[in-house]
């Protein structure tokens, strides 16, 4: 039953959000610039709203109830006090069909006389959130809904709801988009505000009527302040400091620096310096300005925006007049409250950078969302979260946050069925002219069925997939149709009637003086592709519904499957080869078995040949990269796989690592050999996805049963890495792996039985333990070749 509300929608006075012109994708990307006015002249102050109200006289309160939810970022107090830690709430959704609301406990915070403040800034509702800069995407106006419950030791209560007694106003936040940035005219700051009692300096609000059925209660883990780190660089640059804080983030700078009356600052954010060590923009594009302003008021201040956040490593600061000191900087890292639940460390220095660069990605892009990067774009990639769910889950514990996404993917589906490409979608996604025609790509699409498989597989939860079945029925028919379109016979089995993202960006396509972009990627892969998802997830429905009980349609997925398999084979395999003849192609075709038994070794062979005339460097692009080591290995290939792996030449993971890397790129030459620097986003956690194989293959953890109530324990000494430790918090309690010194030491949690193999896996050397602690030698012989 959905929640009764007595506070009511109000609204400040003031102007609509300025909705920026039209600015297609394929515009943006061609390079070219849209013609804008100055940001002051655009962009709208904060608002500040206020109620001054008195709780029963004589009464004792037993508890004190907020609730709220706001179009916009919201934060609140009660008189003068923070009384959350939360950040950008309410978090991103599909405002249309779904809108958290918060709840908090303030008893502590009450008095008989009270001052309730709420500041409400544009944040995703009516910022520019979408991928070519669009404004106002879900509203063009800022308002709040809230209510106080009092109740008291008699049982009676009072409510103080949002209505025509609050009042606003504006004061230093000149403006705050969630994309461009924050000024700040610290001349305009009223310091008595949220404590003061006065209310005849504001103008009165609107009462207005919205739809009240999408409002939700909070699910999932809130946005916060998660660490600081301090910087490990200041110089001056002409007249500008530049601070380095060592690392990648999605956060902000605090300052704590003298400024003179009228004295302005400005803070530029970016995630690299170009090849001569100099401040530059990486990011382009319409209002990724990623700019803070600070206008002075002749004092010290402690300097921080407050409903923006930025992608960032280095900070250029214009405007000071005083040397700037390390201790006067702090980075505020900035991500959803989750757990975490993985750690792991090798004996290859290399290796655990790499690692760390894939974690401090996984929290660069999980604030609020899962997005794809926390500067240019910062929208909810389906085809990013399926590639990366599994590395995440290692990580951290991504259940309620991926579940609460899954839920905007499933309300923005299309009637068709279509799961569209990224959740919440801004209106420009639907209004803008799409630079690929389409609102769907398989690969992308698929999320709907292989992230819930991923999260029951880690979690055990069938809920998740009783949740999201539907949604995956729908996708599915979609799918079957649009690959069917007029065509008979076999050809009806292979989706290569529409536009797919296919392997998207693999570097032979992106790289060097033959580069042809991303769109050439797709149009070579994408029917190779397509039909390999469609078979793939046809298959996991299959798995799905016979999970759910569900066992004629399950038999019917299976069927659907393997007659796109043979479709597969007998369309695309000619000659011992397939028509598209690159790395990724072969990777995708092997790992979801779309050949037969006697064509499997030939493609093999072929994949095997691609890579080592690469000189043992991946081609593997977004869609196949999740797959390549597990299918080199898989299929005997472990020693490719190893020095595909441990490959320091661009293209490779640990080439970026020697570059100085401290996140996934989402170029692999994002830095090229030259030194070239490019406009990329340093930040994209998707390429990490070979963190999940880090974990599964090497150090040998997988689950045997959903939720790890029993799993596999297998470590592979033979893809480079000799010692290793991890642990992972399971829902059981932690399960640790230690190899030292040829011992394999383990804590299996209580609950859980382990099946070990020190071996290459066969089942006459497995053997089963219960909860507790072992150590067990190893026997493995290993020949390493130079890579």
């Amino acid at each position: 039953m959905s929640k009764i509300w007595q506070g009511k929608w109000i609204e400040p006075q003031q102007e609509a959000t300025h909705k920026e012109p039209m600015f297609t994708l394929e515009e943006m990307f061609s390079g070219k610039t849209a013609p804008q006015a100055p940001v002051e002249e655009r962009l709208l102050p904060v608002q500040f709203l206020k109620r001054v109200f008195e709780s029963a006289p004589g009464k004792k309160v037993e508890k004190a109830q907020l609730t709220m939810t706001a179009h916009g970022i919201y934060q609140v107090k009660l008189n003068g006090q923070q009384i959350t830690e939360a950040l950008f709430t309410p978090d991103y959704t599909s405002y249309e069909h779904f809108l958290q609301y918060q709840t908090y406990d303030v008893t502590d915070y009450l008095a008989e006389k009270n001052v309730w403040t709420v500041l409400v800034a544009d944040g995703w509702y009516a910022g520019r959130v979408s991928v070519n800069g669009g404004s106002a995407q879900f509203g063009d106006r800022l308002g709040i809904l809230g209510e106080l419950v009092i109740t008291y030791q008699d049982g009676s209560k009072t409510v103080i709801p949002t209505d025509e007694h609050f009042g606003s106003k504006t004061a230093e936040f000149r403006y705050s988009d969630i994309f461009i940035g924050e000024k700040q005219d610290l001349r305009l700051k009223d310091e008595d505000w949220e404590t003061s009692f006065t209310t005849a300096d504001l103008t009165p609000v609107e009462v207005v009527t919205y739809p009240m059925n999408n409002l939700a209660p909070q699910s999932g883990p809130y946005v916060k302040r998660m660490a600081e780190i301090q910087p490990v660089a200041i110089w001056q640059q002409g007249d500008a400091w530049i601070v380095d804080l060592g690392q990648v983030i999605a956060g902000r700078l605090r300052l704590d620096v003298f400024l003179a009356t009228d004295q302005q600052i400005t803070l530029e954010h970016s995630e690299v310096l170009n090849e001569e060590g100099q401040f530059f923009h990486n990011i382009v594009g319409r209002n990724k300005d990623q700019r803070d302003i600070f206008i002075g008021r002749g004092r010290r201040e402690v300097l921080e925006p407050q409903f923006t956040f930025h992608g960032f490593r280095y900070v250029q600061i214009t405007g000071l007049t005083e040397p700037l000191e390390k201790d006067q900087v702090t980075g505020i890292v900035l991500y959803s409250d989750l757990k975490k639940t993985g750690y792991l460390t090798t004996d290859n220095a290399k290796v655990n950078q790499l690692l760390a660069n894939i974690e401090w990605s996984q929290k660069g892009n999980l604030l609020s969302i899962p997005t794809d990067c926390p500067q240019r774009e910062r929208v909810g990639w389906t085809g990013d979260m399926q590639v990366f769910a599994p590395t995440a889950s290692f990580f951290m514990d991504v259940s309620q946050f991926i579940t609460r996404w899954l839920t905007n993917v499933r309300l923005e589906q299309l009637p068709n069925g279509e799961v569209i490409d990224y959740s919440p979608a801004p209106s420009d996604y639907f209004n803008s002219p799409s630079l690929t025609g389409t609102n769907s790509s398989a690969g992308w699409g698929d999320a709907i069925v292989m992230v819930p498989w991923l999260l029951y597989q880690r979690y055990g939860q069938t809920a998740v997939l009783e949740e999201n079945y539907q949604a995956m029925v729908k996708w599915h028919e979609f799918s079957k149709t649009s690959a069917a379109g007029e065509k008979t016979g076999a050809a009806r089995y292979l989706w290569d009637t529409k536009f797919h993202f296919g392997d998207w960006m693999f570097p032979s396509f992106m790289m060097g003086p033959d580069f042809k972009g991303p769109i050439a990627t797709s149009d070579e892969t994408k029917e190779i592709f397509g039909t390999a998802f469609l078979a793939h997830s046809s298959q996991l429905l299959g798995e799905i519904a016979t999970v759910l009980g569900r066992v004629d349609e399950a038999q019917g997925y299976f069927a659907y499957a393997q007659e796109v398999k043979k479709a597969f084979e007998e369309a695309y395999f000619k000659e011992g080869r397939l028509i598209r003849d690159y790395q990724g192609c072969y990777v995708i075709a092997l790992a979801f078995e779309m050949l037969s038994m006697e064509n499997q070794p030939k493609a093999l062979t072929r994949l095997v040949t691609l890579i080592k005339d690469n000189g043992y460097r991946l081609d593997t692009g977004f869609l196949s990269v999740p797959y390549l080591l597990d299918v080199l290995v898989n299929y005997g290939e472990s020693e490719t796989a190893r020095r595909v792996f441990l490959q320091e030449e661009c293209p490779s993971w640990l080439y970026e690592v020697n570059q100085g890397a401290t996140t996934i790129w989402e170029s692999w030459a994002g830095i090229q050999p030259d030194g070239t620097v490019g406009n990329f986003s340093f930040n994209h956690y998707a390429f990490g996805c070979v963190g999940d194989w880090i974990v599964r293959q090497i150090a040998g953890l997988t689950t045997r049963t959903p939720g790890f109530e029993t799993f596999y324990i297998q470590p592979n000494l033979q893809l480079g890495i000799q010692e290793f430790d991890l642990r992972y918090e399971s829902a059981y309690g932690p399960i640790e792996i230690q190899v030292q010194k040829r011992e394999l030491h383990l804590n299996v949690p209580e609950n859980t039985q382990a099946y070990i193999n020190l071996t290459p896996a066969t089942p006459e050397t497995e053997f089963v333990v219960p909860a507790g602690s072992y150590c067990f030698p190893l026997k493995q012989e290993v020949q390493l070749v130079n890579v």
